[in-house]
């Protein structure tokens, strides 16, 4: 016969899986937003950015569904050390996830400014979506790490980071370049370099959900970690 702790562990263990799996939905609808946003982009597609737009509210539901069932974790099962900051993560993450959305639909906005005579010519558009793919793959890859609550994983996704600022970097140079090079193009190229910092910025989110599944699993900083490999 199941004894009450055992029904309050099964319970716990419900609600960490929903967490997750409400978590996973969220990242599922962020990447899909990434996705869509810069394929509006490459297409000029404006019908398609303003359903990237209308669909961002899908993920704020999911955050308050996160939020409201980790609050609720809380207080009725007052967990403790690991399982408390897995619930916490989570409550963190979702937050995290939701502002990722909402830098996709940003990029989104941006698609009907970004048109006009010479936007084909302007190489840096092409190099944009190679950029998106890389953030996504590292949204993806952090939540995933989450989910199996794999620190190292996590530390690899984190490790990430520096190669996705360099691509920003060199796309920054390209379009500025360009920008000096062609005055007409001045506000195409500035909502390009918006576009550019946003996605920039979705890897910096991903990284910063790397550092919380690292400490949700490890119960350590991922940054001490990363200093006692640079002082092996």
């Amino acid at each position: 016969m199941a004894t009450g702790h055992e029904h309050t562990v099964k319970a716990f263990d419900q609600d960490i899986g929903q967490l997750r799996a409400l978590i996973s939905q969220m990242g599922g609808l962020a990447e899909q937003a990434i996705s869509d946003a810069m394929t509006a982009l490459a297409r000029n597609d404006t019908v398609l950015a303003k359903e990237v737009r209308k669909r961002d509210k899908q993920i704020d539901a999911i955050e308050a569904e996160v939020e409201r069932l980790a609050v609720r974790v809380i207080a009725l099962r007052a967990p403790m050390a690991d399982d408390l900051r897995e619930v916490v993560a989570a409550l963190k993450i979702a937050a995290v996830v939701e502002r990722i959305g909402d830098y996709a639909k940003n990029i989104a906005k941006r698609v009907p400014m970004i048109h006009g005579e010479g936007k084909d010519r302007i190489e840096a558009i092409s190099l944009l979506p190679a950029m998106a793919q890389m953030a996504s793959e590292m949204v993806h890859d952090v939540l995933d790490a989450f989910s199996a609550r794999d620190a190292d994983a996590a530390a690899q996704v984190h490790g990430r980071d520096n190669a996705l600022d360099d691509f920003y970097d060199s796309i920054f140079r390209t379009l500025v370049t360009f920008m000096i090079e062609n005055p007409q193009t001045i506000s195409q190229v500035a909502h390009l370099l918006f576009v550019a910092k946003n996605i920039e910025r979705i890897g910096d989110h991903a990284t910063n959900v790397a550092e919380m599944v690292y400490f949700a699993a490890t119960g350590r900083y991922i940054a001490d970690r990363e200093a006692e490999q640079g002082a092996a």
